[in-house]
């Protein structure tokens, strides 16, 4: 027995369809595990498969980082303006006291950091320009820019000159002629390379980056797809008033 007004029981997906029934044109498409619907994108990869792949792209790009710092440590030392000094009884004094040597390192490693900045981004943009780049590679070009930069100044150093002075004016002896050791006066000149490494790989991202397809809306699906009833007229279905006229 039934209560009155009780709504009908929807039709179950994967009931056997009776012979002779008419399809419900408004019924769900079926759910298939294997593949998605047609006209949406494929579901995205796991989450647990991607971080792997994200690490060992951002490692690989602070390696090489450092690497290119290297290379910078020696470029500055090699390129970057001495600072003369001479040896005056007990004293060490300026041979040039208004030269602007100091001020020189600090732009030419401000000029080498820049040149490694657009270097390693370009680099980086090339390999990684198949995949679409990713965060990986943003974040191993400004850890591994700060990293090289400040690799390279502290090797640099070391590279240059001794900053041991007593020494050196012992060495030189009364009258003697030696250079300081180069340093950098502005902080700040550390910041360079990273930094330009950023502006350069959003920019070749913006005008060069892989274009992904924005998926269609979904009034654009194709007919018949989701349930569409174009197409899918019944056979044995109600006839409209005006049909119903002109067969009249």
């Amino acid at each position: 027995m039934t209560v009155p007004n009780t709504p009908p029981e929807p039709a179950r997906a994967d009931a056997p369809a009776e012979p002779g029934a008419v399809p419900d044109p408004f019924a769900p498409p079926p759910v298939s595990d294997q593949e998605p619907p047609a006209g949406l994108p494929a579901a995205p990869p796991e989450v647990e498969h991607r971080v792997p792949a994200e690490l060992r792209i951002g490692a690989g790009v602070v390696l090489v980082c450092l690497l290119v710092g290297l290379a910078m440590a020696g470029l500055w030392a090699w390129l970057a303006p001495k600072v003369p000094l001479v040896v005056d009884g007990d004293r060490i004094l300026y041979v040039d006291p208004e030269g602007e040597q100091r001020a020189g390192a600090d732009a030419v490693f401000v000029l080498i950091g820049l040149g490694a900045g657009i270097l390693t981004a370009l680099g980086a943009f090339l390999v990684t320009r198949k995949r679409g780049g990713g965060i990986s590679v943003a974040l191993g070009l400004a850890i591994g820019g700060l990293l090289g930069s400040y690799g390279a100044w502290k090797l640099g150093r070391r590279l240059g000159p001794s900053d041991n002075l007593i020494g050196e004016a012992r060495r030189v002896g009364n009258g003697g002629h030696f250079d300081a050791s180069i340093d950098l006066g502005a902080l700040g000149a550390l910041l360079v390379w990273p930094m330009a490494a950023m502006v350069v790989l959003l920019a070749l991202s913006a005008a060069f980056g892989k274009r992904e397809e924005d998926p269609p809306p979904y009034w654009g699906v194709p007919a018949g797809t989701y349930g569409d009833p174009a197409g899918q007229a019944p056979a044995d279905g109600p006839v409209s008033a005006s049909e119903d006229r002109k067969q009249g």
